[in-house]
């Protein structure tokens, strides 16, 4: 099942985790500190929760959000939507066996003509330093608040940028 995938920028993840949990009337999949997901079956949602601080967030969707995505099912199917994008003349960056949000994963990137960054990604393992997945799930060792688990978008040569981190 392929599905969308929302990434926001939040100043208080507990209220949030809260909310969106209501709203959708579901658990999150996955909680770290300063991380949150929630893998909504209806609408067919990935929806990803990264604090941030209150002055770095703004009020109402000013600054709401992180980035946008597709997830997919396969690898096989990342890498043939990287080839149609390509195809379609949009410059897109492959990164692959990368881990993200705690997750491994192989995705590919590109920008919007505003520059709102995309990702088409398959997770290859949810819980690759075996941490479980529940949501008091610890802070992966070594690692704070939202270091360690998020990726970088690139930006294209030629491309708005920079675009600054984002985590899925």
């Amino acid at each position: 099942m392929s599905r969308v995938q929302l990434a926001l920028n939040v100043s208080d993840l507990e209220a949030s985790v809260e909310f969106y949990a209501s709203l959708f009337g579901v658990s999150p999949h996955k909680r770290r500190p300063g991380y949150a997901n929630f893998a909504v079956n209806d609408p067919p949602l990935m929806l990803v929760l990264i604090e941030v601080p209150a002055d770095a967030r703004g009020r109402g969707t000013v600054d709401a959000l992180n980035h946008l995505g597709i997830e997919v099912e396969t690898t096989t199917r990342v890498d043939a939507e990287a080839d149609r994008l390509r195809d379609a003349g949009l410059a897109a960056v492959d990164e692959a066996a990368t881990t993200c949000c705690f997750a491994l994963q192989d995705k590919v990137w590109l920008h919007d003509p505003a520059g709102a960054p995309w990702e088409i990604y398959t997770v290859k393992d949810d819980d690759p330093d075996g941490l479980g997945l529940g949501p008091l799930s610890p802070n992966p060792v070594g690692t704070t608040t939202n270091d360690g688990g998020c990726c970088t978008t690139p930006v294209p040569a030629g491309r708005l940028g920079p675009v600054g981190a984002s985590c899925c």
